[in-house]
């Protein structure tokens, strides 16, 4: 039996939230599972995350496939590289030191990808009114 890593939908009509769950990998998406390995919910802003760290570890350890959406969801989460540091067999000192730096790197991009937004979204609002004040000069030097 193949082990898979997968998402399971959940919730109501275009508000969707996912269980990240180990199935056997001949199953469908929405029918039975082995276990509820986390949680994911991309409706809110910022999106949760959630995962049992210790379920995970065991699944992945005795063979078990992160779909390619779930493999893209612990990376974000970083879970995917506390797992490759486990594989290493690095020292819990050693891995807790590399999570503490990934996640204020996390944190910087963050706070980057937050600036950059919000400027955009100024530069849009000055552009907007510009051209709503430029609009009625043409209109009135065209009246003439």
């Amino acid at each position: 039996m193949s082990v898979k890593l997968r998402l399971l939908r959940m919730g109501k009509k275009k508000q969707p939230i996912y269980k990240i769950v180990a199935t056997d990998s001949r199953s469908p998406r929405d029918s039975k599972f082995i276990e509820v390995v986390g949680r994911y919910d991309p409706t809110v802003n910022p999106i949760i995350i959630s995962t049992k760290e210790d379920r995970l570890f065991h699944w992945l350890s005795v063979g078990a496939q992160p779909t390619d959406t779930v493999r893209s969801l612990l990376r974000r989460n970083g879970q995917w590289m506390k797992w490759s540091l486990k594989k290493q067999i690095k020292d819990d000192a050693t891995i807790s030191s590399l999570m503490e730096k990934w996640s204020m790197g996390r944190d910087l991009k963050l706070k980057k990808e937050e600036e950059k937004k919000s400027k955009r979204k100024a530069s849009k609002k000055k552009t907007t009114e510009a051209k709503a004040t430029t609009e009625p000069q043409t209109e009135e030097v065209a009246a003439q």
